[in-house]
């Protein structure tokens, strides 16, 4: 590693690099029911414990005549769609904004275009398009919004366009260009940004200005005028293509803190942290990114050193997942050994009593390639359910086929997504002292007034 760090060395000093700061967003309120929500609705899993919401079959018709005060005619579609069902209610409802977590816990400062327009995004190793607010929206108030009217180096793609869709209907869509993206020091030529044209509530009513994805290409949403799908490559996919950077750097790192931690997280692009990793070894695993995730076998888990394999098993890591969603199996194992545990069918996951202290939580592990990886005690409490119980941080992940280890996991490690070398890797960083002390939500200034990405982009 040693001759690793000296080239990395080199290249932070060359190129200008530095750390990319992870601001927590003082707007977002932990709640774990629409987390859950949230990743049902964008994974499109169906649940496997009982609760309020889950997938079903709709029938819809297009093309609709209206005869004599009915609808006649049309093609029918059968649609997949998220809803929700009251307690004694036999009737669906819709799923909507206020239904699930649709603001990001963390977000990151990068700049596009020349003169450079800034921007507050969310990083996300579980998507891969790179979409940002326009000026060609109607309503924009509160957000950065790109205007390619502004940048020299701005170039529209007129035959590309883009749509991100979710099973309760919402959406986002626009046209496409490319144009300069700086991350951490880092200039990104020609890479193609999306440009949000019309959305649904669900995308506008977040704090930030878009999305950068940190996945692979296969999962873009650009298509060309024809509907024919041509993915956009990555920022990261085309920092690797500049070919001005080398082998040993085509690479970013993530390292999460909780509020309760008091520490700085952060990201780099093209080095590895030194101080993180402190004579440890870092522990690699080949990635499948056949299906666009940062995906790897995760064939056990284990609680309290008591091991259980899970033949075959797989796991993608994602910063854009706030929880970690593993088997129904591995999930009462854990909740077994947590004094007073139980799934709450109302709030559809696993609680346990907010009077439950760091020592009565048991050591619980999963699997990366091979190796285990302890989830850090105070992780495993997510946020207050109610007055007497905390939602917990790992939750069932129905009938999904793979395990998501999102920011519960990864706020124990110091994560290493080597892109170039196709490998996931992974150093322990877990804090001497557990804090369950619940955490504090977002109260924006003034006393509750929201704080906008206006605001943090000039902080």
């Amino acid at each position: 590693m040693d001759a690793i760090f000296s080239s990395q060395k080199n290249l932070i000093q060359s190129m200008g690099l530095s750390k990319v700061r992870v601001v927590r967003n003082p707007n977002y309120q932990s709640h774990g029911t629409k987390s859950y929500v949230y990743l049902l609705n964008r994974f499109g899993f169906q649940p496997t414990k009982p609760g309020p919401y889950r997938h079903i079959m709709r029938t819809d018709q297009h093309g609709l005549a209206a005869v004599k005060q009915a609808l006649v005619g049309g093609r029918a579609r059968q649609n997949r769609v998220l809803v929700k069902q009251s307690s004694g209610d036999a009737n669906h409802g819709e799923v909507t904004a206020e239904d699930q977590q649709n603001d990001s816990m963390y977000l990151c400062p990068v700049e596009i275009g020349t003169p450079a327009q800034k921007f507050m995004l969310d990083f996300d190793t579980g998507s891969a398009d790179l979409w940002i607010f326009s000026t060609e929206q109607g309503s924009t108030k509160g957000h950065n919004a790109f205007d390619p009217k502004k940048s020299q180096t701005f170039k529209k793609l007129p035959d590309r366009s883009w749509k991100i869709s979710y099973g309760d209907g919402s959406s986002a869509s626009g046209d496409c260009g490319t144009d300069t993206v700086v991350i951490g020091g880092l200039k990104i030529q020609n890479q193609v940004i999306e440009l949000a044209k019309k959305m649904s509530a669900q995308f506008a009513q977040g704090t930030g200005d878009g999305l950068l994805g940190l996945a692979f290409d296969k999962i873009n949403t650009v298509t060309d005028n024809h509907g024919t799908h041509e993915p956009a490559a990555t920022p990261v996919e085309n920092m690797i293509a500049q070919d001005d950077i080398p082998k040993s750097s085509e690479l970013f790192t993530s390292a999460f803190y909780s509020d309760r931690d008091q520490k700085e997280s952060f990201y780099t692009f093209g080095f590895i942290d030194q101080d993180l990793v402190q004579g440890q070894d870092i522990y690699w695993t080949p990635i499948d990114n056949s299906q666009g995730f940062w995906q790897f076998p995760s064939q056990s888990f284990s609680v309290n050193g008591q091991s259980t394999e899970q033949s075959g098993n797989q796991a993608i890591a994602d910063t854009g997942t706030t929880l970690a969603l593993i088997s129904d199996a591995a999930c009462k194992a854990l909740y077994d050994q947590i004094p007073g545990a139980t799934y709450d069918e109302q709030n559809q996951g696993y609680v346990f009593p907010l009077s439950t202290s760091a020592d009565d939580l048991p050591e619980f592990s999963v699997d990366i390639g091979g190796k285990s990886f302890v989830i850090q005690k105070e992780d495993l409490a997510f946020a207050p359910a109610d007055d007497k119980n905390w939602y917990g941080g790992v939750q069932s992940r129905g009938d999904m086929p793979f395990d998501i280890l999102g920011d519960v996991f990864l706020k124990s490690v110091y994560a290493i997504w080597d892109q170039g070398n196709t490998r996931f890797g992974a150093v322990p960083k877990i804090e001497k002292v557990q804090n369950l002390t619940p955490p504090t939500t977002g109260s924006g200034v003034g006393g509750g007034e929201k704080v906008t990405s206006v605001d943090m982009v000039t902080a």
